[in-house]
């Protein structure tokens, strides 16, 4: 069992043989402990090995759990957890009870408070068998402490171990907090008290807003289904609970009413003063608040949607640079989402097109603005709620929505039309500009959609898209075919591309299936295909067409007599190359 000391660091471990024996020799002190009795428990005077921590704590983290008691191993958890705030920089400097120099641990987060309350929760009573003093004397009952309180002793006793290294004193050249012997330093109990505060001494207050149905007034309207009938459009009326949270104890957190009444266990006697001193403060930064102030007055405030706007909007910084923290609803969704969403128009085709002519001026698109509520799309009769509501605070789909108005007005604009170009640009860029000049993020709907994925990842080609020409005359290794796919898949949709790969990796093969696979299609064979090329390459081009699709007739133009004399026209013999320098 663990004993504590002060300072933290001189507290010591106590090894007893409950209905046993300690190994012969071993020195040993008288310990008083209590131990189990019938339904209840007695005071005993046991021999005990008793071990300053300090030397029993790197022999506690060696040992392998499963060779230790279950005391034991609920010890060196808990000395494992101490290093482990340690090493996350949680040591805070202060002066034990006595005076003496300490570290600690801390401040405690929520996380590691619910760490520790876990661990004393199943912490074996044998663990902090050492009844308190008086208790059980007489008809006074046995008492033992709290397993909690123990076990956060205990924490501070490594705490303070850990700075107090061999070399520590002479780096920071001074024996206190640094050096292992007690130094006893009461003129610095007003510093200490300055670190401890707002840190791990004193409270902290915040500010809880709740939203509560209002049930006056009534609408004709019934519920569509939507979970959008006559309540979802009266709004709320939002409560204001200022709530203290303990800084010594994270996990303790009471309502102001409670802590004006003093029914709260754990504050300081100091505590409501403070919490009154952060009250004014707060009503500084957010006048709203005073009304908490007044005489009498009441433990919380409620706030028509005005009030709750301006919250938003500029009171949850203001309080938060006073250190007063505002904890919004969880079904409060504080941001419509608004999108761009842009389709095939009643005058476009159905299915993805193909060929040339399709992304010209001539081809239009629909575009249209949509809200929605986390990743849900609002219908059209959603918005018209939103748009008849009248209250910038609206219930939708079983959550609490802040309506922004002109975005509503956006959303319920008619769909316009989008030049096929401008319409690409938006999808492939994933983001347009409305007419007001904000940036709004796009979705791409039908066959767009998939459009998009298409030409932004490549490496996803279908199979057949990634088989050869039966003409070409060569084995296309596996990037060259993601090439060919994506090449031949824009030029369907008459947009240009550029295949960027290095040196050696086989464009020009690639460029010539792409030629004999549009010639396959009669969709795409559209007459011969042009290659522009510095004069130096021309002798390879043909020979790379000679070598990879004999047969294939190509026309050399160059030179000043050139001239394409009786080369085929449009649609004669689609299966030629031609070639010119630039």
């Amino acid at each position: 069992m663990f004993l504590p000391g002060d300072s933290s660091r001189s507290g010591r471990i106590a090894f007893h043989a409950q209905g046993g024996r300690l190994p012969a020799g071993a020195p040993t002190e008288e310990l008083l402990v209590a131990l189990p009795h019938g339904r209840g428990g007695r005071r005993r005077i046991v021999p005990a090995m008793v071990c300053p921590l300090a030397d029993v704590l790197p022999l506690l983290l060696d040992e392998p759990p499963e060779r230790l008691t279950s005391t034991g191993a609920a010890w060196r958890h808990a000395a494992l957890y101490a290093l482990h705030m340690a090493g996350r920089g949680l040591l805070l400097p202060g002066l034990s009870a006595a005076g003496y120099d300490a570290w600690r641990v801390g401040p405690f987060s929520q996380e590691d408070a619910r760490w520790v309350r876990a661990l004393a929760g199943s912490l074996d009573p044998a663990a902090y068998a050492t009844p308190l003093e008086q208790a059980g004397r007489g008809r006074t009952p046995l008492l033992l402490p709290h397993p909690y309180d123990r076990l956060r002793l205990f924490l501070d006793a490594v705490a303070d171990l850990l700075p107090r290294t061999p070399a520590a004193a002479a780096a920071a050249g001074q024996a206190a907090f640094a050096g292992r012997d007690p130094r006893r330093l009461p003129g610095l109990r007003g510093w200490a008290a300055k670190v401890a505060d707002g840190r791990d001494a004193g409270v902290q207050l915040s500010l809880r807003l709740e939203l509560l149905d209002t049930k006056e007034g009534d609408c004709d309207s019934a519920d569509d289904g939507t979970g959008g009938g006559a309540a979802d459009r009266l709004g709320a009326t939002v409560r204001c609970v200022p709530q203290v949270r303990s800084l010594a104890d994270p996990l303790l957190l009471a309502d102001l009413a409670e802590v004006r009444c003093g029914t709260v266990d754990g504050l300081g006697p100091h505590d409501p003063v403070r919490v009154d001193a952060m009250l004014r403060a707060a009503a500084e930064v957010w006048p709203v608040l005073a009304g908490l102030l007044e005489p009498a007055g009441p433990d919380a405030l409620d706030m028509d949607d005005d009030a709750f706007l301006a919250l938003l909007d500029d009171g949850i910084d203001a309080l938060a640079r006073v250190g007063v923290a505002v904890h919004l609803p969880k079904d409060l969704i504080r941001d419509l989402v608004v999108q761009a969403v842009v389709e095939p128009g009643s005058g476009s085709p159905d299915e993805e097109p193909e060929g040339s002519g399709f992304f010209t001026s001539d081809g239009l698109l629909s575009f249209r603005w949509e809200l929605a509520v986390g990743d849900r799309t609002l219908t059209p009769a959603e918005l018209d709620r939103l748009a008849q509501a009248g209250r910038s605070l609206v219930r939708l789909r079983d959550q609490w929505v802040v309506v922004d108005e002109a975005l509503v007005r956006k959303a319920r604009l008619r769909s316009r039309e989008l030049g096929a170009l401008e319409a690409l640009t938006a999808v492939l860029t994933g983001e347009v500009a409305g007419d007001d000049g904000t940036v709004a993020p796009v979705r791409p709907n039908g066959w767009l959609a998939s459009l998009h994925d298409k030409l932004t990842a490549p490496e996803h080609a279908a199979d057949a898209e990634l088989l050869p020409s039966a003409g070409l005359e060569a084995t296309l290794r596996g990037y060259q075919l993601r090439g060919l796919a994506w090449l031949d898949r824009l030029t369907r949709l008459g947009l240009g591309a550029c295949l960027a790969d290095d040196m050696g990796l086989g464009k020009t093969v690639t460029a010539i299936a792409l030629h004999l696979r549009r010639q396959e299609d009669p969709r795409t064979a559209c007459g011969p295909t042009l290659v522009v090329c510095p004069a130096s390459l021309l002798g390879n081009w043909g020979r790379e067409i000679e070598r990879f699709a004999s047969g294939t007739p190509w026309r050399r133009h160059h030179g000043p007599a050139r001239d394409l004399g009786d080369f085929p026209a449009r649609g004669d013999r689609p299966h030629h190359l031609r070639h010119t320098p630039p």
